[in-house]
């Protein structure tokens, strides 16, 4: 079994593209795999992160995601969880989240958490992303880009992973977004450098413009 933490060098990077897209790589594995969103903000009822894995596996709805076990807390107000938290009135719920993953856990092979943003965004005053995968001993898999700017933010997420003991599990860099071909590819190819000298152990993936030609 392998229970993962999926985080990003930044908002709107693809973490959950990314997530949905590991996903479905797991499936074509032959393993029993489902998502689970730590926390949503910004969207009423079931977590639209959720349905976009969904979309993106090209299955329908689990059963655990319309009993909101693979979501539990979901907020309307689209901001970092301890401003929308406050802004409704809650608070982030460590153990809430942890009782999912274990009844996920006991139902599949693999369990993928996309996080919220990056590892240093705060679930709640004092307690960050980073914290709850610490707490909970999750590899983590960092998701960047291959933008200009993206080896940099890169390094900073694997160097604030390491310097909290977070295991790297792996690095996905999304080669979607528009960018100079020569850029993209340097930055791929240094990003990959830097994985393997620094995290032997750790996976490296690239992943392209599945968006719309459905492809991984």
């Amino acid at each position: 079994m392998a229970t993962l933490f999926i985080s990003g060098t930044d908002t709107g990077v693809g973490k959950t593209a990314a997530t949905g897209w590991l996903a479905k790589k797991l499936l074509s594995e032959g393993r029993s795999v489902i998502t689970q969103k730590l926390i949503q903000t910004g969207c009423e009822g079931i977590s639209e992160d959720i349905k976009e894995h969904r979309r993106i596996m090209e299955v329908p709805l689990f059963r655990e995601d319309r009993e909101f076990i693979t979501c539990p807390q979901v907020l309307k107000f689209p901001a970092s969880p301890h401003i929308a938290c406050a802004m409704e009135g809650v608070e982030f719920d460590p153990e809430l989240a942890e009782n999912s993953t274990k009844i996920l856990e006991s139902r599949f092979d693999d369990v993928l958490i996309e996080g919220v943003g990056g590892l240093l965004v705060p679930l709640k005053k004092g307690y960050l992303c980073a914290d709850y995968a610490a707490d909970n001993s999750l590899p983590v898999v960092i998701v960047g880009t291959s933008l200009l700017g993206g080896i940099n933010r890169g390094l900073l997420a694997l160097e604030s992973a390491a310097s909290r003991g977070l295991k790297i599990h792996s690095f996905i860099c999304n080669t979607y977004f528009p960018e100079d071909p020569k850029v993209s590819a340097s930055a791929v190819e240094y990003l990959r450098g830097h994985l393997e000298r620094n995290f032997p152990d750790a996976k490296f993936f690239e992943m392209g413009d599945f968006y719309g030609n459905r492809q991984i």
